[in-house]
């Protein structure tokens, strides 16, 4: 018999004296050995699965949200767009929140495909209304895996593409900052003055 020390080495234990080792016999007199077959084995657990497919999927969307920015106009830390071949007053004014916000989406806790439904379902709306001005919350991306905010560049990305999108830039920080877009709409019969 092999005993294990607290630093790893093995030594024998001290042999026991005749008279007890005679005593130990007779205890284990009538006792069988246990058969190999019947010992539990431990196995150690496989290693989980690695979701490749969903590391791919979100590699995918990020990729994406990436290749959607197109054409914006830097300005300090926040972005903004503005059509081309109109004035650059047009985005000051829209900063200071010079045309009354007349209605807001709120895209919060929506996925990329809601997010994009809601925004052109409202957009299409906006604009049967008649209305100029719209406030589009679409968040920071804080409860965002990995805190990358996905829609705050899909929104962007989308607005950008639609002819019917004159400017948009981020809200005064008082009113969301960067988690929230001010848009000018194209008016129908409504000139935009710079």
């Amino acid at each position: 018999m092999k005993i294990k020390t607290t630093k790893g080495a093995t030594h024998r234990p001290a042999p026991l004296p005749e008279e007890e080792r005679g005593l130990f016999h007779e205890a284990v007199k009538g006792a069988q050995p246990l058969r190999a077959k019947r010992r539990v084995q431990h196995q150690p657990k496989p290693p989980p699965p690695l979701p490749l497919q969903t590391l791919r999927d979100e590699q995918a969307a990020l990729a994406e949200s990436l290749s959607d920015w197109e054409n914006p106009v830097e300005t300090g830390d926040e972005t903004s767009f503005l059509r081309a071949g109109l004035s650059r007053q047009i985005l000051k004014k829209l900063r200071r929140v010079h045309w009354v916000v007349q209605d807001q989406l709120d895209l919060h806790g929506q996925n990329r495909e809601e997010a994009r439904s809601s925004l052109v379902a409202f957009l299409n709306t906006s604009i049967k209304r008649g209305l100029r001005c719209v406030r589009i919350i679409h968040g920071k991306g804080l409860g965002s895996k990995n805190r990358v905010p996905v829609l705050k560049h899909k929104v962007r990305g989308w607005l950008i593409k639609r002819e019917e999108i004159l400017a948009f830039c981020e809200a005064p920080p008082v009113d969301g900052g960067s988690g929230v877009l001010i848009v000018l709409l194209k008016g129908s019969g409504l000139r935009v003055e710079g």
